[in-house]
């Protein structure tokens, strides 16, 4: 495809985001790409643009050779695989802003890439208006990529921000992202942690070369984050953010996890209030790099989206070099976490998983610690999002070596906990 080719669009979904593409497209005529059809639900539904231009029928758009270009914006993550797959198939290029269907398809998705010699873009499915995947995949060398910390995803920054900054509680803070539109009427994608660990993913296969599952990661949301949590960290001069972060260990392996985290006020993250992300990329010779935008909308998606389609123009494809050019990195679980877990109830918190404790406050109705754990044991259970209890990360979490027993028996005689 040549930089002068004119771009013929089918767009499937014309929600928040597709509605949002067809205004921006209207804006930019230099752009030489044009919207033939859009494959909606319902037809019913009053829209903004001519009717001519709607069709319930997905292979009107799928089976139009002068269409060349999917751009797929609908929240289906198995329609959505079937859209892009049979796109790709049929000779077309692909932009996409499912998240949800990249993560949970993207074996599939590299083959077709590869067996089709097609394109297929997304980089607003992760951070939306901030180009991530971009610079990842051309800017940062592999043995060079220090470590990743990000806040991708909006609804629960904005949560969160409310908490910290006007002292609502969870419950509170949530109800308001929803009548904002930052939240769904059913949040548990966003708040449980499922929305960003899709995100990140993909991003650990731009950042290093790891293609995996997202049940493969170590994850959680904010849901079980209470009042008591956001005063422990003022007291601390700390914030309480959704941390999505991955880096690379001694060993050569790369520790990955998606967790509430305990961070700085001079932390480049604490200054990512509400529905904004933001990216903090660590690398050897760059030292940090820190990207800011907003993380969702309609028209930061869609801006996100346009990039895509101009970068087609160029018959721009993702090379992921850190998979195919590089040798990959692998995920470790050989590693320890340094965290705080606030609960009700000492019977649901397994003390011996710990190797030690640091920290040790009893309240009367709400007790917490500071303790040290390996990876490992927090992958294999789940009690530390259950009953109630709280488990955040500290600060620069993470331990990769250290001398335990004498420490771990010490510590808890101490404590007075053994």
């Amino acid at each position: 495809m040549t930089a002068h080719k004119e771009l013929t669009i089918g767009l499937f979904g014309f929600g928040v985001v597709g509605e949002g593409l067809y205004k921006v497209l209207e804006k930019t005529p230099s752009l030489k790409a044009r919207i033939k059809k859009v494959c909606i639900k319902n037809p019913e539904k009053k829209r903004q643009a001519p009717a001519s231009l709607f069709t319930t029928e997905k292979n009107e758009l799928l089976n139009d050779s002068s269409i060349n270009v999917i751009v797929e914006v609908i929240d289906d993550a198995d329609a959505a695989f079937q859209i892009v797959s049979t796109a790709l198939k049929n000779g077309k290029n692909v932009v996409s802003a499912s998240k949800k269907m990249i993560a949970e398809h993207l074996q599939e998705l590299l083959r077709l890439q590869q067996q089709t010699g097609q394109s297929f873009l997304y980089e607003s499915a992760a951070c939306a208006s901030i180009p991530v995947i971009r610079n990842l995949e051309e800017y940062y060398d592999n043995d060079l990529l220090h470590s990743i910390k990000a806040i991708v995803n909006g609804s629960t920054n904005f949560i969160l921000t409310k908490m910290f900054e006007e002292g609502l509680d969870f419950r509170q803070a949530l109800i308001l992202a929803q009548q904002l539109g930052f939240a769904e009427s059913n949040p548990k994608l966003d708040v449980e942690g499922f929305d960003a660990v899709n995100k990140w993913t993909f991003l650990l296969t731009h950042a290093y070369g790891i293609v995996i599952r997202p049940d493969e990661v170590l994850f959680n949301g904010i849901q079980n984050i209470n009042a008591g949590d956001a005063t422990v960290a003022r007291e601390k001069n700390q914030q309480i953010k959704l941390v999505a972060q991955a880096k690379k260990l001694q060993n050569g392996k790369v520790a990955a996890f998606v967790m509430p985290q305990f961070i700085n006020h001079d932390d480049h993250l604490a200054f990512v209030k509400n529905e904004y992300n933001g990216v903090v990329i660590e690398s050897g010779f760059a030292d940090k790099q820190f990207f800011y935008g907003k993380g969702a909308g309609s028209l930061p998606t869609a801006s996100a989206v346009l990039s895509d389609i101009a970068a087609l123009r160029y018959d721009y494809h993702y090379e992921y070099k850190k998979l195919y050019h590089h040798r990959p990195h692998e995920l470790s679980n050989d590693l320890y976490l340094r965290t705080y877990v606030s609960f009700d109830d000492w019977s649901y918190v397994p003390r011996d998983d710990f190797e030690w404790i640091e920290e040790w406050h009893a309240g009367e109705e709400r007790k917490y610690f500071v303790g040290v754990i390996a990876f490992e044991k927090l992958l294999k259970n789940t009690w530390w999002k259950e009953n109630n209890t709280s488990l955040i990360l500290a600060g620069d979490p993470i331990i990769e070596s250290i001398e335990l027993r004498n420490v771990k028996k010490k510590s808890l005689e101490l404590a007075g906990i053994i």
